[in-house]
């Protein structure tokens, strides 16, 4: 581009001087004139045949085409960052996914996955259902908030399409298996790729910095939340085994969010101040049992301590790889028996008896395939803390930041265990079949 501060001077000199600036010009050595002719035209390329030599022939038509010129380019090269999200065309979506008739990735209750291509990415195409109606400028504020926060144990939302009463939801693949998958194989439920108590604490410090991030880190003045902790929701990558958060921004853009249903309340019943049910189709919530916090199942609203609430049965299935919740029938009388992993923890640590005898219910509660090898006392406060995280009180359970905070140093203290005794602290593994 051309150097307009020092061009801009010469034009002011040459009102004053325009004798001396000729003399000047003619004086140039062919070499000098041909460096002021090279300085000038090597910017853009859509102004290649702009010819600046001195004075007064200075083009203000052209500086001004060049200016617009590199804005525009700027501008192009800002939407293909990636931090800007991408409203993808309906069209798209169908196409990716063949009309949904392709195989799905993964279905639930209150949603459909599709792998597929766009744009040239691989990526995982979520359909959900908006608990709320949405404008598009509001869709846009917010992700425009939610894809430009990065952080690596999340999953990256890439943008969003909306038809009707649904918004697709199109993150980044990432190559690997869910938490639930790695803890209880059903192929091989004897075997597990978890099976090192150092990759377990690896796990757990990922998830709690990941959920951390959500909670305060995100900025710009919002506050997330998740909504959809859980085992499944969690994808424990390959060689290195560390684990990504699925689904960050779903609360947010399907109205899931305690602003959104308090807007929701207030419009429903104006005399209340509490969150109370409603038989409206726009506060019906979902969530999945064993993760549900008894507040959140009593009101429906998610806050980030029903996020915590979530975050300590995950910790506890770590720990035991026990379901969050399961049934099982009894063969003599033919009822079902509830199993919690949280009241089996509490028995496990809060049992009572003696040392000795509380050692052995959490070594017992402990998973057998760790084979009895992990540090008891880094253990014991691991379950505390996740036993903590799931209290029915919100106000004592801890807040995300310390939790983060003391996984840390309890993965330190399990690694300076496993340096003692002489574990390998760096492994790979591989999820191909045995």
């Amino acid at each position: 581009m051309c150097k307009s501060k020092e061009s801009t001077q010469v034009i002011e000199q040459a009102n004053s001087n325009s004798q001396i600036s000729r003399s000047a010009k003619s004086t140039r050595t062919p070499r000098e004139r041909s460096r002021s002719h090279i300085s000038c035209s090597t910017g853009d390329p859509s102004t290649s045949n702009f010819n600046y030599t001195t004075g007064s022939s200075y083009n203000y038509k052209d500086s001004s085409r060049s200016s617009s010129s590199s804005k525009a380019s700027l501008s192009s090269l800002k939407d293909s960052l990636p931090e800007n999200p991408h409203i993808y065309e309906f069209t798209e979506i169908c196409k990716a996914t063949n009309n949904f008739l392709a195989k799905r990735f993964s279905s639930s209750s209150s949603s459909a996955a599709w792998r597929s291509s766009i744009r040239g990415k691989d990526v995982l195409v979520f359909q959900r259902r908006f608990r709320r109606p949405i404008e598009t400028s509001e869709l846009q504020q917010k992700l425009l908030l939610i894809c430009k926060s990065h952080f690596i144990s999340l999953i990256k939302l890439l943008g969003a399409s909306v038809s009707g009463n649904y918004i697709y939801l199109v993150y980044e693949y990432v190559n690997g298996s869910n938490l639930t998958n790695c803890l209880r194989n059903p192929k091989n439920p004897n075997f597990t790729i978890l099976s090192n108590w150092l990759s377990r604490m690896q796990i757990a410090t990922d998830i709690a910095h990941g959920l951390d991030y959500i909670h305060h880190s995100t900025g710009l003045g919002q506050s997330f939340i998740h909504n959809h902790i859980k085992s499944s929701s969690i994808i424990i990558t390959e060689p290195s085994l560390s684990a990504k958060i699925c689904h960050f921004g779903t609360a947010e853009l399907c109205g899931e969010s305690t602003e959104n249903l308090t807007e929701i309340t207030h419009s429903n019943s104006k005399s209340s101040s509490a969150f109370k049910r409603s038989d409206s189709g726009t506060t019906k919530f979902e969530g999945t049992r064993g993760y549900m916090a008894p507040e959140f199942q009593s009101t429906g609203v998610a806050t980030q301590k029903t996020d915590v609430f979530a975050f300590g049965v995950v910790i506890l299935e770590l720990l035991s790889g026990r379901e969050a919740l399961k049934y099982q029938i009894d063969q003599e009388t033919g009822a079902y028996t509830r199993f919690s992993v949280v009241d089996t923890a509490r028995d496990a640590i809060d049992g009572g008896g003696e040392e000795p005898e509380r050692r052995g219910k959490l070594r017992w509660w402990i998973d057998r395939r760790l084979k009895d090898s992990f540090p008891v006392e880094v253990a014991e406060k691991m379950a505390r803390l996740g036993l903590e995280c799931v209290h029915e009180d919100p106000n004592v359970r801890p807040d995300m930041g310390r939790v983060a905070g003391t996984i840390s140093k309890l993965y330190l203290e399990s690694k300076n265990w496993a340096e003692r005794i002489g574990i390998p602290t760096d492994f790979s593994v591989s999820f191909a079949p045995r």
